[in-house]
């Protein structure tokens, strides 16, 4: 992960016009930023599980979540290649994908057994959902302190990895059932801890990097002085 500092006082200031500027003259309806939009609608779909726990249900709602995940990947790739990247894409996009992860591990875990008599997210696990919405909302709320010290926090690699491993295990949660021929439930589960493991370790990475960015400022100022 990469943290980088803006400290020069008048490129701050001008930066800090234009970027008032330029919000107000960014054009929110572009299709990045309705595919995220749109994508957002799989919550309310993931809300229906525990009513429609059986294989047909859990078969739809996990190619709902599917698909979804696949459209962040979309609608970050058309932004950067059409230069369509917004200030509030920048919001928008992370938090979409928080809130559809978060959906998604909530309802399986208060889910009970089903006709299988399979929980989805098993009671000893548990600790792996805490985990999980505990570090996004962490990480979520140093990205918002470190941008107001004007240091920008870049995604780590370990993060990116993460969130494969983290969707594809909650696809094979949601699915269930055997889905073409694999044990997707004990395959998700199974992620869910390597998930865990990485969010763990990228979490960290990202708290490293800031105080350590923290004290290389802190530190160049006591010898300017």
């Amino acid at each position: 992960m990469t943290v980088t500092s803006a400290t020069e006082a008048p490129a701050e200031s001008a930066a800090g016009v234009d970027d008032v500027a330029s919000i107000h003259q960014e054009r929110f309806w572009n299709l990045p930023n309705t595919i995220t939009v749109v994508r957002t609608a799989a919550i309310p779909i993931l809300l229906l599980l525990p009513f429609y726990p059986g294989p047909r249900g859990s078969y739809l709602i996990g190619w709902c979540f599917t698909i979804a995940a696949i459209s962040d990947l979309v609608d970050g790739w058309l932004a950067r290649r059409g230069q369509m990247v917004t200030h509030i894409g920048k919001l928008l996009d992370p938090l979409a994908d928080k809130l559809i992860v978060a959906t998604a591990l909530i309802v399986m875990v208060s889910m009970k057994a089903g006709a299988d008599g399979i929980e989805r997210i098993p009671s000893w696990a548990t600790w792996t959902v805490v985990v999980i919405v505990g570090r996004e909302l962490a990480v979520t709320g140093l990205r918002g302190i470190a941008s107001a010290g004007g240091q920008i926090m870049a995604a780590a690699p370990a993060g990116k990895i993460k969130a494969f491993v983290q969707n594809v295990a909650i696809a094979g949660l949601l699915f269930h059932y055997p889905t073409f021929g694999l044990p997707a439930h004990d395959i998700g589960l199974a992620l869910l801890v390597v998930a865990t493991a990485l969010t763990l370790y990228s979490g960290y990475l990202y708290f490293a990097g800031y105080f350590r960015e923290r004290n290389s400022i802190a530190s160049s100022g006591d010898r300017h002085t």
